[in-house]
């Protein structure tokens, strides 16, 4: 399990929390209040392809496992707005090798959504890194590294490398610069527009 950042909001999943977030839409939707900000259903139902009955029962079960919550200050009219409740979310690798089978399987159900939301990203930055400055197309990174670790230099490399990422939040630049973007970091690196 990687460590939890100082100072931040973070969501731990255990068993209980796993089985409520463990599906594609749910996931999409707590991503999309993360990166875009509050929303309606209605909102995430057009940005989704998907019916706002669909969005709004998947809402209140990411309300009831407690990733999501209202956000008042938005709603002026009968439309409910919902925000995240946490600002990441940490997979305890413990899940994957529980005793109980349907945990396991949630976990390789969850996992395996995450990757093909990463695999999705990276694909979408290929497809459309054409459309940005050249600046941002050379500051993009695609890596792929083999080496033989153990276990520990494995998760010392695996720590560092969070430390690394954690250290450049500290150096963000202001909502208002014209020059930054939303940067996705996996192993690979790469900007994503927020939808209109």
């Amino acid at each position: 399990m990687t460590e939890q950042p100082e100072g931040r909001k973070v969501r731990t999943l255990d068993a209980r929390s796993l089985r409520g977030i463990a599906h594609p839409l749910r996931m999409r939707l707590l991503g999309s209040l993360r990166i875009d900000g509050p929303a309606t259903a209605s909102q995430l139902a057009a940005r989704f392809g998907e019916s706002s009955g669909a969005t709004s029962y998947h809402l209140r079960q990411l309300a009831a496992h407690g990733f999501v919550e209202d956000a008042p200050e938005h709603g002026k009219g009968r439309e409910r707005w919902w925000r995240a409740a946490h600002e990441t979310t940490v997979f305890n690798d413990r899940l994957a090798r529980d005793a109980d089978p349907v945990v396991r399987g949630a976990a390789a159900l969850y996992l395996q959504h995450v990757a093909a939301f990463h695999a999705e990203g990276l694909s979408t930055w290929v497809g459309t890194s054409h459309e940005w400055p050249e600046e941002w197309q050379s500051s993009a990174d695609i890596s792929d590294h083999t080496m033989r670790l153990t276990p520990e230099l494995a998760s010392e490399l695996d720590q560092k490398v969070h430390q690394l990422i954690e250290s450049y939040r500290e150096l963000a630049p202001a909502d208002d610069d014209p020059k930054a973007e939303l940067v996705r970091i996996h192993t690979h690196v790469f900007p994503t527009r927020r939808p209109d």
